[in-house]
């Protein structure tokens, strides 16, 4: 592969269509942003240079973005060959190739910019473009390819003939330019439309008329070169991510009993032959063994480890809590910040009262140990193996391995009191 292969990643959209207070790049899939999303792909695709045009709200996208990458000003929306004429500096004097990606494009599959890449390296083109085929391409930029395969033109609607209108080939506005050719052609283009925009389209003309190679990649899954515009298509595409994680588990073994309503986030890891029962939420990060039980109505929230055959129940939210094998949270209950040994019972309505304001604390519970149903554990709290709690007690000093835990009033019952 090239040894030098930069991004200029598109971020300057204004995104009213949005209807919010907030830049639409910033807008959530899945807990992370839209514009975060766009540029991980990119790192994903192995590219560490990467460049963000912003814009609009730009002090927002660059918060969500840090110092991951570097920045340049688009103050006037005058196209798409405007905005990358503005990372001219970060490209001077390289070598190599430079991907074009839309920062509100946010479920491009890193596999399928290495594609993009390779091709154009290995063919020598000079501008590879990802393309989709569309069975009704209306309102697209047509395709159009010499004898050879060349890219000779990409047609807008407006300007279609009645034989190009039948082109079926789109383009998806993803580039991967050989960056001296670029800025060569940078320089000749010119706003000569209707909109007085500069057109990155216009670049792929410009090398065809200098004789230079160009090419396409088609797009397997169209899915994935999907914008956003409004929250019907944020919806849209939160629904397209959602199916395309469950799938992924399903195919390593994990049985999800209604991909419709059950939420995976990214990046995490699920034993073979674990049930995921419908309405269950699973956030980053976290990692469940094999043969377990989770859900209906879970909430597994950041940092939780949970070993083989671990069953958490309904109504059951658990948070940074390690689980041991074999042990169950079977419903009703809040475990948060807490270390859970293997084979231990943890009954209906038991919570870790883990913050007191200030500060979160840990709850440690031993192995084969039995938590009776509506019991408090105010953390920090250390209980050793085999102990048990008994129903109804509020535990605020360690329970030793082996001893019987009780920490609530004794009983009195006053006699005829409510005839009053």
């Amino acid at each position: 592969m090239e040894e030098n292969i930069m991004a200029i990643v598109m971020a300057a959209g204004k995104g009213t269509r949005m209807k919010s207070k907030k830049s639409k790049l910033v807008q959530k899939i899945y807990g992370k942003e839209v514009v975060k999303r766009a540029v991980e792909n990119a790192e994903k695709a192995g590219v560490k240079d990467i460049v963000a045009v912003v814009g609009y709200m730009k002090e927002e996208v660059m918060a969500v973005l840090g110092d991951r990458v570097k920045y340049a000003n688009q103050d006037e929306m005058l196209g798409t060959g405007h905005a990358v004429m503005q990372a001219k500096e970060f490209l001077k004097g390289k070598k190599g190739k430079v991907l074009v990606l839309n920062g509100d494009v946010p479920l491009i599959r890193p596999e399928t910019l290495n594609k993009l890449i390779e091709k154009s390296v290995e063919n020598k083109e000079y501008v590879t473009l990802l393309t989709a085929i569309y069975d009704n391409p209306t309102g697209y930029g047509r395709i159009v390819r010499d004898e050879g395969g060349n890219i000779s033109a990409i047609v807008e609607e407006k300007d279609t003939t009645e034989e190009q209108k039948e082109i079926k080939e789109i383009n998806a506005g993803i580039y991967c330019f050989d960056i001296e050719e670029l800025l060569a052609a940078l320089e000749k283009i010119k706003p000569n439309n209707a909109q007085g925009e500069y057109y990155l389209t216009d670049v792929v003309q410009i090398m065809n008329e200098k004789g230079l190679k160009t090419g396409a990649v088609i797009v397997e899954d169209n899915t994935e070169i999907l914008g956003i515009n409004d929250r019907i298509q944020l919806e849209m595409l939160t629904k397209v991510l959602q199916m395309r994680i469950n799938t992924e588990h399903m195919k390593k073994g994990v049985t999800i009993e209604d991909v419709n309503n059950t939420y995976i986030y990214d990046d995490v890891e699920i034993g073979m032959d674990t049930v995921i029962h419908p309405n269950t939420t699973i956030k980053s990060g976290v990692v469940i063994g094999e043969d377990c039980e989770i859900g209906p109505n879970a909430y597994i929230r950041e940092g939780c480890k949970l070993a083989n055959k671990v069953k958490i129940g309904s109504f059951v939210e658990i948070k940074k809590a390690i689980i041991g094998e074999g042990s169950k949270v079977p419903h009703l209950s809040y475990m948060g910040d807490c270390e859970i040994g293997e084979h231990c019972n943890i009954g209906c309505g038991t919570i870790t009262c883990n913050y007191d304001g200030l500060h979160k604390s840990k709850t440690i519970i031993g192995n084969h140990s039995f938590i009776g149903s509506n019991t408090n554990l105010v953390a920090p709290v250390t209980l050793g193996d085999e102990t048990f709690v008994a129903a109804g007690s509020t535990i605020t000093e360690d329970v030793p391995a082996y001893a019987l835990a009780i920490a609530r009033e004794r009983q009195t019952n006053k006699e005829d009191w409510n005839k009053k």
